[in-house]
């Protein structure tokens, strides 16, 4: 039986060569990968035919069903069949298997035909004694044109996508580290040879002010300044960037439609009942009209009712959207008309319902900040309630307020326009315009010793890149 090994750089061209010298019917018995390529091992489909030629020569003498011209039995059949696997003594068991089970098929079907009963047959094949196999047939294909033997490749393994998410979150951590690292050296060694900055920055930074501000404001500073002019420079940067109303109409005499909005505890209510006390002053009790929309908080309604008994106005209950329409709608003659909201956190899920009813034509949102709050609470509540473009706002608490730079940092950086400032909890007295001079020179006013405040050697952690550096650059004027 002639079995032929074939090898070459792919496995097409490997089936190519069989192809080439066996024609179409090309058995493959088994294909490998190799160092050169791959290895086929293939023969001839009609060297099975052949098996029983030479079986039938080898001087067998004709069994006794032969002689009498009938098939075969299945003790003869399985004795050539293991007669001929043993002459053959093949290197692998699988083909084997399968020469013995294909004789056996052909003989019994032949025998069948010849006497027109079927003849049961032995599917188990039985492996006889010889060598120990090379390397066990994986398939055994008949090859045709369409026919594709893939050979296998071992590519190696690639890492856990893990392993690399992990090296690249190391890396760009690393790489943030370092990029602060230098930012911190550039910075103190700029301290170094300019000491009149870094102490304006430890004064800013003192009073409150973020270090992404102040770091911006100072590296537009001029360094032939000396300790004076620096201070002068800085409180006129802070000034001009702070945006106010002086110079206008106060809101009281500018009238029209205003809802007081912003997080529980900053003084909407107190705010309105001075606002409303500011307008019935000056153009008498009956152009004011209140509005409460604060159905949550226990006696709001009352507070307000109680503020407009003592002014002479009365104050509404707005339930709904409609209702405060309606409302709104009654009291369109009036000069100003303010609307006190319920005081809701940042992330409340309330709060966007409340700023869709509030989404009607002709009614401008003042935003009221509690100046003596955190930095990073006063951040958060301007994120939530500001508007895309001219939110004005109101700083409430200011005599509560130990550091005012939070607040006036918030206000620059978010470039709010205040309309003015409360100093206490009197209607409606403790009200003042907001003036942007006496705002910043306020805030730059030492409160004395804090534990919170840092020393010089600090200063560097301060001061790496902030991802809102970007923004402030961009709209500073300095």
């Amino acid at each position: 039986m002639n079995i032929q090994r074939f090898t070459a750089p792919t496995s097409r061209e490997a089936l190519a060569k069989a192809r080439l010298a066996f024609g179409d019917g090309t058995l493959i018995l088994s294909n490998r990968p190799t160092d050169n390529g791959v290895e086929v091992v293939a023969t001839a489909e009609d060297a099975l035919s052949s098996l029983t030629q030479k079986s039938d020569s080898n001087g067998q003498k004709p069994s006794h069903h032969a002689s009498r011209g009938l098939p075969p039995s299945h003790a003869e059949l399985s004795s050539k069949v293991e007669d001929d696997a043993t002459e053959l003594s093949m290197s692998t068991l699988s083909f084997q298997d399968y020469v013995r089970e294909r004789m056996m098929r052909r003989r019994s079907e032949s025998g069948a035909s010849q006497s027109g009963t079927p003849t049961p047959i032995n599917d188990t094949p039985v492996r006889p004694r010889m060598a120990a196999p090379e390397r066990p047939i994986e398939a055994a294909a008949v090859f045709s044109p369409a026919a594709t033997v893939p050979a296998r490749k071992h590519a190696p393994a690639s890492p856990p996508i893990e392993v690399n998410q992990g090296i690249a979150q190391e890396l760009h951590a690393m790489k943030e580290l370092i990029e602060d690292r230098f930012n911190t050296l550039s910075w103190l060694g700029q301290a170094r040879q300019n000491p009149i900055q870094a102490n304006m920055m430890l004064k800013l930074i003192r009073a409150g002010y973020s270090p992404t501000l102040a770091r911006t404001i100072l590296e537009r500073m001029p360094a032939e300044m000396d300790a004076a002019e620096s201070v002068r420079w800085v409180l006129d940067v802070l000034q001009r960037n702070l945006k106010t109303d002086e110079g206008g109409v106060p809101l009281h005499s500018e009238g029209g439609v205003f809802a007081l909005i912003g997080a529980t505890g900053v003084g909407k209510t107190t705010t309105t009942a001075k606002l409303a006390g500011l307008c019935a002053r000056a153009h008498g009790a009956g152009s004011v009209g209140l509005i409460t929309l604060d159905s949550y908080r226990i006696g709001a309604h009352e507070q307000l009712r109680a503020y407009g008994k003592m002014l002479g106005v009365v104050a509404h209950l707005a339930h709904d959207y409609a209702a405060l329409k309606d409302l709104l709608g009654l009291l369109s003659s009036k000069k100003m008309v303010l609307i006190d909201t319920t005081g809701l956190a940042p992330r409340d899920p309330r709060k966007r319902e409340m700023m869709e009813l509030l989404d009607m034509p002709n009614v401008k949102r003042l935003l009221v900040l509690n100046a003596s709050g955190h930095g990073d609470t006063l951040d958060d509540v301007v994120s939530a309630f500001k508007q895309p473009t001219g939110q004005q706002a109101i700083l409430s608490k200011i005599d509560e307020a130990v550091k005012l730079g939070p607040a006036i940092d918030a206000a620059v950086r978010h470039q709010l326009i205040l309309r003015g400032v409360t100093t206490g909890q009197r209607v409606p007295e403790d009200w003042e315009a907001a003036v942007s001079t006496k705002l910043v020179a306020m805030s730059m006013r030492s409160p004395g010793n804090s534990p919170y405040d840092p020393i010089a050697s600090d200063l560097g952690f301060f001061f790496n890149q902030s991802n809102k550096s970007a923004y402030v650059k961009g709209h500073l004027d300095a």
